[in-house]
């Protein structure tokens, strides 16, 4: 049986705050790093690109994908404000190279200040996501980060038809940085759980449109044991271009991963204590 959430769940609870964080039980941990939208009032003064513009390269909704992990941490920013999944000397955007050919900025370089806040927030998330890491490692040895995403797959307009799914999987699982023969326990199961949850037809492949972002490559570098699948769901469970989520199909995904958690802590156990240098 997974191990329940602790009674005393948050460290981050302010509505206002730029992330929220549930530490509960377990070694699983979920992130949602691109779920938010709200940008600090100095920085929204300063955006030219629209609302809707922005959301479409959000990742509404991820924060849903993982309510069942015990651990879990979820944005509240928009990566328009600090991309939290570039390196550092990327992660406030510049020009429209950064941002899939959207114009961001009134005007560039950024005040400095602003640039300033923005990787001192940047900073701050990745200090306050390593303690949490630490303290996982303490406790468990070892750990897997859910590290969810979603993507756009109706680029052409809102009617257009959906671009190749040959190219674009249901699922997509990010484990470019990882090494996969150790790891294979833990991408396997997570895999093949995610899939038989999500029933007959359920399209999950491997690298095929993302290999995982920078987060996934930091946590690998910093951490012998832990583990980040990159995992980008296709935007089936909403409208991309209105933003409008389809709630039942977002739930039908926070319930096939919840089924993977026992299999992804099992699979973990192995692969942590199997006396490796691990």
């Amino acid at each position: 049986m997974y191990e329940p959430m602790d009674s005393h769940p948050m460290t981050s609870d302010a509505v206002d705050a730029p992330w929220s964080v549930v530490r509960g039980r377990g070694p699983i941990i979920a992130l949602a790093l691109h779920a938010g939208h709200e940008i600090r009032p100095e920085v929204a003064t300063l955006v030219k690109a629209s609302e809707a513009d922005r959301l479409r390269e959000e990742d509404p909704g991820t924060e849903r994908f993982g309510a069942a992990v015990p651990t879990r941490v979820a944005v509240n920013r928009s990566r328009f404000e600090v991309d939290l999944n570039r390196p550092r000397e990327r992660a406030v955007y510049g020009d429209v190279t950064d941002t899939w050919g959207i114009d961001v900025w009134n005007a560039l370089p950024l005040p400095e200040g602003v640039f300033e806040r923005s990787l001192a927030m940047y900073d701050a998330f990745y200090a306050e996501f390593e303690h949490l890491l630490d303290d996982v490692v303490m406790r468990h040895g070892g750990f897997v980060v859910l590290d969810l995403h979603s993507y756009n797959h109706r680029r052409g307009g809102q009617t257009a038809e959906p671009d190749d799914p040959t190219e674009n999987p249901g699922v997509n699982l990010g484990t470019g940085s990882l090494d996969r023969e150790r790891w294979s326990p833990v991408v396997d199961a997570f895999a093949e759980s995610l899939a038989d949850a999500l029933g007959p037809g359920a399209d999950v492949r491997e690298n095929v449109k993302f290999r995982g972002g920078h987060l996934s490559r930091w946590v690998h570098d910093h951490y012998p044991t832990g583990c980040c699948l990159a995992i980008e769901f296709k935007k089936t469970y909403m409208d991309e271009w209105t933003g409008v989520i389809d709630a039942t199909a977002a739930e039908q995904i926070s319930n096939a991963v919840a089924r993977t958690l026992p299999h992804l802590q099992a699979a973990l156990r192995r692969v942590v204590h199997s006396g490796t240098d691990c």
